[in-house]
């Protein structure tokens, strides 16, 4: 069965769209996107709030998983060990598990 992972967030202070965007490019999106266990990875930009408003998060993950338990094992990898910490270097973030109604 697969799962879907949210991630919201916001860059911390200091770190620029542009180096942030450049390294998703370059280094996230294809190493997330090459791991076995993720169907789809895909980062948004929030562009604003339907409606109006101003929307509380710059940035959106979604990460559809075909195995959670097998992806435990390919985020614990040295690679994603280091991805993950140059995310957390940049960003404030929520990661938000999910179960799809219907």
């Amino acid at each position: 069965m697969s799962s879907r992972i949210i991630a919201l967030f916001n860059l911390k202070p200091g770190v620029s769209v542009a180096d942030y965007e450049a390294w998703a490019k370059a280094q996230d999106i294809p190493t997330v996107n090459g791991l076995a266990t993720i169907d789809s990875f895909e980062v948004f930009r929030v562009t604003g709030l339907f409606g109006g408003g101003q929307p509380p998060y710059q940035y959106v993950e979604v990460l559809d998983v075909s195995d959670m338990a097998a992806f435990g094992q390919d985020i614990a990898t040295a690679r994603m060990q280091e991805i993950a910490a140059q995310f957390q270097a940049m960003a404030d973030v929520l990661f938000l598990t999910t179960d799809k109604l219907g």
